[in-house]
């Protein structure tokens, strides 16, 4: 295996980043927003099945009785 110095390493790390497809601000802004929805969306899907789990769970069990 061929033993690089740091000077070469560097060097080679810049040219790999400048062949980066680096992102418009737009693409990011609206990647984000997406991120986002889907989360929200996500963890209002889980609170709905949650509640109505823990619904289920006290009706079986007999423990939603005052």
């Amino acid at each position: 295996m061929a033993r690089l110095n740091i000077g070469e390493f560097f060097q080679q790390v810049r040219q790999e980043t400048s062949r980066v497809t680096w992102p418009s601000r737009r693409e990011t802004v609206v990647t984000t927003s997406m991120v986002f929805l889907m989360v929200f969306i996500a963890a209002a899907f889980f609170f709905v099945v949650d509640q109505v789990m823990s619904y289920a769970v006290r009706w079986i069990f007999g423990l939603g009785q005052a």
